[in-house]
């Protein structure tokens, strides 16, 4: 069995590592800004006359 000071000096390492919270972190340290450049397909605009070609269709390909 333990004795008395080693379970005091384990309980003094433990509030040592433990015994308090660690610092806060400030907001603006935990964001993270960047700029970023739109991509091409936000910019196009959608076009019902050409957007049949981008699907498949099994009936289109059989030529029915």
């Amino acid at each position: 069995m333990e004795t008395e000071s080693s379970l005091d000096t384990a309980a003094a390492a433990r509030h040592a590592r433990f015994g308090k919270l660690p610092e806060r972190i400030q907001f603006d340290e935990m964001v993270e800004e960047k700029v970023v450049e739109p991509n091409a397909s936000a910019i196009a605009s959608y076009n019902p006359e050409g957007s049949w070609n981008h699907f498949s269709c099994l009936a289109l390909d059989l030529g029915l």
